[in-house]
């Protein structure tokens, strides 16, 4: 969903580089990635065969995660303990973690999870990792800072069920939590800060390392010859138009079932998910309805492409994909458990 924090306004400015500088790259990459679509000269054809070990193009559409920015140890800190902390719902039954789990894929296995009152939620919960990378959070793309994500969630009634107000009456009436951020930001609890901690944190969590960055970064034989052929394919069929760009997608909007019908026909019009960690996050689509990648990639060429992919086609996209898996404090990132 970082930095060094000093005064104030230096802050805000510093904390928009994630979401800023990488929209800027990543709409870059959007333009790029539609000629390449229309030129066809890079993409390999569709039954081409693989191809051996070969080095990165100076100008790939797609670029690596940056290692986490530094930020300040005593806010990081803060925020990650109130991303766990129960007190942060209105009934204490349960905390961000409860959904979007940092121990395994940044999100869950459910197809949709829980309501407070048992009710199924509309949509599918995306992962957090790497959302800082994104120019708009959530499916819908309606919140385009973690601090307004984090007070629109505490405020659902069927989210968190809570409000900032009573939080912070939680946490002053705590001597230690109160000390935390005395610590942190020179005074009690208040709105900004426990909104800033929260998204200092989210901010944090990215997911660098993955083989397919190491090969952007110049080693050769970090992919296959099957997962290199799966990228010249996913670059020849047009999958790179929507899924290019430093987070291999999240920086624009597109309508789903362009050619035929995907998933839920409501919302109409998405936030492009990413693809980091694609292998680790089932299942898939907006409500959740593909169980496996198998069937999320096989579906998605024929909504969105028009075409019907054969077996051998979909193996070698689901390998290129399965590169995209990122490390997390040194960790691969695995799925969470269904």
């Amino acid at each position: 969903m970082r930095e060094t924090h000093g005064h104030e306004a230096d802050r805000t400015a510093v904390r928009r580089v994630p979401a800023d500088s990488y929209l800027r790259r990543s709409r870059a990459g959007g333009c790029l990635a539609l000629l390449l679509v229309i030129t066809i000269t890079t993409g390999a054809a569709p039954g081409s065969q693989p191809l051996g070990p070969q080095a990165a193009a100076p100008q790939e559409p797609i670029t690596p995660v940056p290692p986490s920015p530094p930020a300040d140890a005593l806010k990081l800190g803060l925020g990650e303990r109130l991303f766990a902390d129960p007190r942060l719902s209105g009934d204490g039954s349960r905390a961000c973690t409860t959904c979007h789990d940092i121990r395994t894929n940044g999100a869950d296995g459910h197809r949709r999870d829980k309501a407070l009152d048992g009710s199924e939620l509309a949509l599918n919960t995306s992962t957090v990792f790497n959302a800082a990378l994104s120019f708009r959070l959530n499916w819908e793309g309606n919140f385009r800072t973690f601090e307004a994500e984090a007070e629109a969630m505490l405020d659902n009634r069927r989210i968190l069920g809570t409000s900032v107000e009573e939080i912070l009456e939680k946490l002053r009436s705590d001597p230690e939590t109160a000390h935390q951020f005395e610590e942190a930001y020179g005074h009690l609890p208040d709105r900004t800060s426990l909104l800033d901690a929260i998204a200092t944190y989210e901010q944090s969590l990215l997911t660098p390392g993955s083989r397919f960055d190491r090969w952007l970064g110049g080693d050769a034989a970090a992919l296959s010859a099957e997962e290199l052929n799966g990228y010249q394919l996913f670059k020849s069929l047009g999958c790179i138009s929507c899924h290019q760009g430093v987070n291999v997608g999240g920086n624009l909007f597109e309508r789903h079932g362009i050619f035929h019908p995907l998933a839920s026909p409501k919302p109409e019009i998405l936030r492009v998910p990413s693809l980091r960690n694609v292998a680790t996050t089932p299942p898939y689509f907006h409500d959740g309805s593909a169980p496996t990648l198998q069937e999320a990639v096989r579906q998605m060429g024929y909504a969105q492409l028009d075409k019907t992919l054969s077996d051998q086609q979909v193996d070698s996209i689901i390998a290129f994909l399965n590169t995209l898996t990122g490390t997390y404090r040194g960790s691969p990132v695995v799925a969470a458990p269904p």
